[in-house]
């Protein structure tokens, strides 16, 4: 079972691991948050994403980053590996559909259900007027 990594700007990071404990309180042991202070960079994150990682001693992680491209995004990329996937663009939505399934799914397929969430949880109401 993959652990699970949300790093984001501060205070992004623990304020989704403040609504995933809502939704889902017995997640903090496969949590792990880090908030993206200013001033950190590339470097900063994936020291001490590497600390939190290490702490949990678990081997395969899936790792939820704000912005693609940003500092947090950055960090994450320097770790990402066979047994490591990063996904950009954490939402609620995608959160908790990787909650829903973090015990039951490998990190591929917990990685695919993560990126669902986040698809699906993007919803226009009234619809959106279509461009033809």
């Amino acid at each position: 079972m993959p652990n699970l990594l949300v790093i984001a700007h501060a205070p992004l990071a623990s304020a989704l691991r403040q609504v995933a404990e809502h939704t889902f309180p017995d997640c903090a042991p496969t949590l792990a948050v880090l908030d993206v202070h200013p001033g950190m960079c590339a470097e900063d994150v994936e020291a001490a994403a590497r600390s939190l990682m290490a702490e949990a001693g678990q081997p395969e992680w899936l790792v939820l980053t704000d912005v693609f491209g940003a500092t947090p995004c950055n960090g994450a990329l320097r770790l990402a590996g066979e047994q490591i996937q990063v996904l950009s663009g954490v939402s609620v939505p995608m959160l908790w559909r990787t909650l829903c399934y973090a015990s039951q799914k490998p990190l591929t397929e917990l990685a695919r259900r993560a990126v669902q969430g986040a698809v699906s949880g993007v919803v226009a109401t009234p619809p959106l007027p279509s461009d033809e």
